[in-house]
C-alpha cells in the first residue's frame, strides 16, 4: 500500500499543472470502495483550488468543499494528455477545460475517492495525528506519545492515529537508523532516543520522497514513473542478508499481520 512517500510523490508531480484549473465533466467507471458521495454534475465547472496531503489522503479542494483521495493498494492518479484512450482498470475521470484529464486508476479497487464539503469533520480526517515532517513531531512530542505505552514502538509509529503516514516499510528503516529494537515497549523510550528517533524518521521519508518513493507492485507517480526508493533499503525485505553496517544477518519476524525486519546487532532494547 502507498504510504507517506508515495502519496506526496504523487501529489508534487503534478499539484502545480491542475491548480486553477477548472473541471468541464465527469466520467465514472466501476465503482470503488466506497460511493463518490454527490452527484458527479456538482464538480462540472468547480475550479481546483490546489491539491494538499493528509497523511495517506491526497485533498483536492475545490472551489466548495474537496475530493478526498485515498490511493489503497494498487491505484494512482494520473494527470494525461487530452483523448488518453482510458484502458481496464481506469475508474475514473476529471476532464479539465484545457483538454487534459485527471484519471484514477486501480486495479484492485481498493482505493476511494469520496466528496466532502466539510472536510474538517469527515471521519477519515478526523481523528488523524500528527504530521511527522512538520516541526510539530519532535522528540518532546513522541516522547509524550509514548509515556506508559507498553505497545512496541514500531506499532506506535504506524498507529494513525498517533502519526499519520508512517507505514511498514518507513517504520522498518527508521528504527534501524535509529537503533531502536522494533519490538521495544514504547513507554521505555528515553526522551533523547524518542529525538534520535523523530530525526530518522523525517530523514527517512524525505530521503524516500527525493527517491521516488517505493515501487514494489503497482506505484508510479502522476507521470506514470516509479520510484527508486527500494533500492537503498538497509532492513526491509532483506532477511538473511547481511546488515549493510555490522555484516550480521537480518532477522525477520511477525508483528501483528506484519513482516518487521531488523538488525538485532545495531539495534537494541
Amino acid at each position: 500500500m502507498p504510504e507517506l512517500p508515495e502519496v506526496e510523490v504523487t501529489r508534487r508531480s503534478f499539484a502545480n499543472a491542475i491548480t486553477g484549473a477548472r473541471i468541464e465533466a465527469v466520467v465514472m467507471g466501476k465503482p470503488l470502495r466506497w460511493p463518490l458521495g454527490c452527484d458527479p454534475q456538482l464538480l462540472v465547472g468547480q475550479q481546483v483550488v490546489g491539491l494538499r496531503r493528509r497523511g495517506k489522503y491526497l485533498l483536492l479542494d475545490m472551489e466548495q468543499g474537496l475530493l478526498l483521495v485515498h490511493l489503497g493498494m494498487s491505484g494512482s492518479l494520473r494527470l494525461c494528455d487530452a483523448g488518453t484512450m482510458p484502458e481496464k482498470h481506469d475508474h475514473l475521470d476529471l476532464l479539465l477545460e484545457d483538454g487534459r484529464l485527471l484519471r484514477y486508476r486501480d486495479p484492485r479497487r481498493f482505493g476511494a475517492i469520496l466528496w466532502s464539503d466539510d472536510p474538517g469533520r469527515h471521519p477519515l480526517l478526523a481523528s488523524l495525528g500528527v504530521e511527522p515532517l512538520t516541526s510539530d513531531f519532535d522528540g518532546a512530542c513522541l516522547y509524550q506519545q509514548c509515556n506508559g505505552r507498553t505497545t512496541a514502538i514500531k506499532n506506535l509509529l504506524m498507529d494513525a492515529h498517533q502519526i499519520v503516514g508512517i507505514g511498514n516499510i518507513y517504520a522498518n528503516e527508521a528504527l534501524f537508523h535509529a537503533g531502536i529494537d522494533p519490538r521495544l515497549a514504547a513507554g521505555r523510550l528515553s526522551q533523547p532516543r524518542c529525538a534520535l528517533l523523530t530525526a530518522a524518521v523525517k530523514d527517512t521519508l524525505i530521503r524516500a520522497i527525493a527517491a521516488g518513493g517505493s515501487t514494489l507492485r503497482d506505484f508510479v507517480d502522476g507521470q506514470g514513473k516509479p520510484g527508486y526508493f527500494q533500492q537503498t533499503y538497509f532492513v526491509y525485505g532483506r532477511s538473511g542478508k547481511p546488515c549493510l553496517r555490522c555484516g550480521g544477518p537480518i532477522q525477520q519476524f511477525r508483528q501483528g499481520t506484519r513482516s518487521t525486519f531488523f538488525c538485532p546487532h545495531c539495534q537494541k532494547h
